[in-house]
């Protein structure tokens, strides 16, 4: 008897055990890996959004076969194909904005990775969100106004396309102006108190405020420093004086360079900056006009632009070339001397200040 009841719980223990239906591996979202960017990190969050892809796993990577699994990649590829689900900006034939995808759209900024994400689904996913149908009015007009107000923003910068003519009056480092102010009661809420959201200000700007005194002490301070070093070495790397190296990438040196030039007395203006990336590669970024400026005081030479790796060292005659981008303001080198080279033959032609296609 007692063998009869362990035998008859045997089937259930059994089934228990065997592996039910295989369940379908959940979506594949690529995109580039290293460096990471506001388009891509928008793109993916909005992908995200959408039913297909809310349990998508995230696939960060340049492996090209690694990238041909995901269901959809974006910012990385080469590639723009709505229909394979690709969403890559960089190449060099690359030059759609919402009016041209959408001719009833007024908006010609080039599309990020961000902006054809928003472009093909920004209507899905603001429908998903709000409870309501596509063809909403609501919909339609806050479609619009997202856009406008907040993806071609990242757009812009994505692509290096300035947001006026000559220089800005302020700096806009921060926004923290902004996120105070949403501190405050909506205009409709019954509770008109603002104590609380004056607490939470102060309590936002004191150490927001505190936070960037750290980074101007830790982080800005030995920066400077390094810059200057490059700036009184910078006839050592070339006779022109016009090629800078840092001796550690990542170091930011825009602004350090623009008041040290003035501060030292630097007569010839620098052109170049070489320094090294995450992968232990060398880079070679041309030293724009001004500090909130796309333009750059000498790009790379045109013919070179949107070209990658062997076309590109045919091209220029450089041994161990990456790559340089469509617009001509960095480029990529396997070795320093090959990118010291890139640079050194562009100050030969010496083009006028500009882009790569001026």
């Amino acid at each position: 008897m007692r063998m009869r009841r362990v035998l008859a719980g045997l089937p259930r223990l059994t089934r228990s055990l065997m592996p039910g239906p295989k369940r379908p591996r959940p979506a594949r979202i690529g995109t580039h890996g290293g460096t990471f960017h506001c388009d891509e990190a928008l793109a993916c969050f909005l992908l995200r959004l959408l039913p297909s892809y809310q349990d998508a796993e995230i696939i960060r990577t340049r492996d090209a076969q690694l990238l041909s699994e995901c269901d959809v990649v974006v910012d990385v590829g080469g590639e723009y194909d709505p229909q394979k689900h690709r969403y890559d900006h960089h190449q060099r034939s690359f030059g759609e904005s919402m009016h041209s995808l959408k001719p009833d759209k007024p908006w010609q900024t080039k599309l990020s990775s961000a902006g054809l994400v928003y472009t093909h689904f920004g209507s899905e996913i603001l429908a998903n969100q709000l409870g309501l149908k596509e063809e909403d009015p609501v919909v339609r007009v806050l479609y619009d106004k997202l856009y406008e107000n907040f993806v071609e923003e990242i757009d812009a910068i994505d692509n290096g396309i300035s947001q006026w003519e000559g220089e800005p009056r302020y700096a806009m480092t921060t926004n923290v102006s902004s996120r105070v102010a949403y501190l405050n009661p909506r205009w409709n809420d019954k509770d008109q108190d603002t104590e609380p959201g004056f607490q939470k200000a102060m309590e936002l700007v004191g150490n927001e405020f505190l936070d960037r005194l750290d980074y101007y002490y830790r982080a800005w301070i030995p920066a400077r420093t390094l810059v200057e070093k490059a700036i009184q070495q910078r006839f050592e790397v070339d006779p022109s004086g016009e090629i800078l190296v840092l001796a550690q990438g990542g170091c930011p040196w825009k602004e350090h360079l623009f008041n040290l030039e003035q501060e030292l007395g630097v007569k010839k203006p620098l052109k170049f900056v070489l320094y090294t990336d995450l992968g232990g590669q060398w880079r070679v970024q041309c030293v724009p006009a001004g500090l909130h400026t796309f333009q750059n005081r000498l790009s790379l030479l045109a013919e070179w632009c949107g070209l990658r790796d062997e076309e590109l060292s045919q091209a220029s005659g450089i041994p161990g070339c990456v790559f340089v981008h469509s617009s001509g303001f960095i480029g990529g080198n396997h070795t320093k001397e090959g990118a010291l080279e890139m640079a050194r033959k562009t100050l030969a032609r010496q083009v006028e200040p500009g882009t790569c296609s001026s």
